[in-house]
């Protein structure tokens, strides 16, 4: 009994051996039916893809990451103290600079006033009669009735009377100035947020911790954003040459959300970070932005014009530097030794080794060599270079050699 199961397991053992030969022997002719259909003159052709290298203009760009602030910030406060009997205002209104947005009880003030004006009045009588007796004094003078010092007395009276009068002004227009306090003004055009006191509570002038409401200015906005200090020197080139370009991305880091323009470039450059900071200033028309969010943003520092691109895929790395591989006419692959001067993932810009036009190969490297005949796919299947919205981000790549 046992012999007759050794003998099972043998036989089986035997069968498995031979069914993996069959297969394998029907996959090795399967392959060298294949290669005997693509070879064309005894070679195989390998399909790849490819696309053109282009000749356009390319912006390049440093990348940042920034905050967004309020152009003006300001947080409205009493000027007098007094209890507040109406808010004139609705939290997260535009208001332009000048509008009421709250009133003090002016009672007490508009008296203070009041009083100031009746006091100038009774000094403009004192000093219109004054000014009379002056007049009447002169023409006793010419008649030897009054003596001359009699007369410069009552002069030095109307001088009095005068400056009293001038007192009494400065005393009606500190009191209206206080009158004034008691209606509380935007001083800058903005957007208000949230109140901070409701009506009917007492406020006073100089306490800090007693605020109406803090008013931001976000039409136009600022982003300030950081760069490595090793791009100092190319931004203040650039900015000195002309207004710089900033744009803001949305959250896909692709789509522009707003343009500004670069306002300043800071000073000093940060020792703990090794990064300056750098300020612009967007429209923000439509609100896009808002104060103390984070943005992503790039600095247009320069335009290329009409350089070589091809897909970064096409270039590839080896002992000697970079290389692209070049379908000929004849769909012959051929290595060409290429500069690449700036690259991002998308789009890489040649400086020598290829012209417009020429063919280069994006994938497929792993069954190609100098020498081998490709089909390549049609155009539509071939990723095209990288539009203008995705350029390169300021890297440099590494060089390779010149052809």
């Amino acid at each position: 009994m046992k012999k007759l199961r050794r003998y099972v397991l043998i036989i089986a053992g035997l069968a498995v051996v031979a069914a993996i030969v069959v297969i394998v022997a029907q996959a090795q002719q399967q392959r060298q039916t294949f290669a005997k259909r693509g070879r064309g003159g005894g070679e195989e052709i390998i399909p790849v893809l490819a696309a053109q290298a282009k000749s356009q203009d390319v912006p390049v760009y440093l990348d940042g990451v920034g905050t967004t602030k309020a152009l003006n910030t300001v947080t409205v406060r009493p000027q007098v103290d007094g209890k507040l009997i109406r808010i004139l205002f609705k939290e997260g209104q535009d208001v332009e600079r000048g509008y009421v947005l709250a009133e003090i009880d002016p009672v007490t003030y508009q008296a203070l006033f009041d009083q100031a004006k009746a006091k100038k009045a009774q000094d403009e009588a004192q000093l219109a009669n004054a000014r009379l007796d002056l007049e009447r004094y002169n023409r006793l003078v010419a008649s030897n009735s009054v003596s001359r010092q009699q007369a410069d007395t009552q002069k030095a009276q109307v001088a009095q009377f005068e400056a009293l009068v001038n007192l009494d002004q400065a005393a009606i227009d500190n009191a209206k100035a206080i009158l004034d306090y008691t209606k509380i003004t935007a001083p800058i055009s903005g957007r208000t947020g949230i109140r901070m006191v409701d009506e009917g509570n007492l406020i006073r002038a100089g306490d800090a911790s007693t605020g109406i409401v803090v008013i931001t200015q976000i039409k136009p906005i600022s982003i300030f954003f950081s760069l490595p200090q090793q791009q100092l020197a190319r931004v203040n080139q650039a900015f000195a040459r002309a207004p710089l370009t900033v744009e803001a991305l949305g959250a896909d880091n692709k789509s522009v959300v707003d343009r500004g323009t670069l306002q300043v470039v800071d000073n000093q450059v940060d020792q703990t970070t090794g990064t300056v900071k750098l300020k612009a200033e967007f429209p923000n028309a439509d609100l896009q932005l808002w104060p103390g969010q984070f943005v992503n943003v790039r600095l247009l520092v320069e335009t290329l014009r009409q350089v070589v691109v091809v897909p970064t895929a096409a270039v590839q790395r080896g002992p000697n530097g970079t290389f692209t591989y070049v379908v000929g006419d004849d769909q012959t692959v051929a290595v060409r030794p290429v500069t690449v001067s700036l690259q991002d993932d998308t789009l890489a810009v040649i400086t020598s080794g290829l012209k417009p036009q020429e063919r280069v190969v994006t994938t497929g490297f792993a069954r190609i060599s100098a020498g081998s005949k490709v089909a390549v796919a049609n155009a539509e299947d071939a990723p095209p270079p990288a539009a203008a919205s995705e350029p390169p981000r300021g890297r440099r790549g590494r060089g390779g050699s010149k052809s």
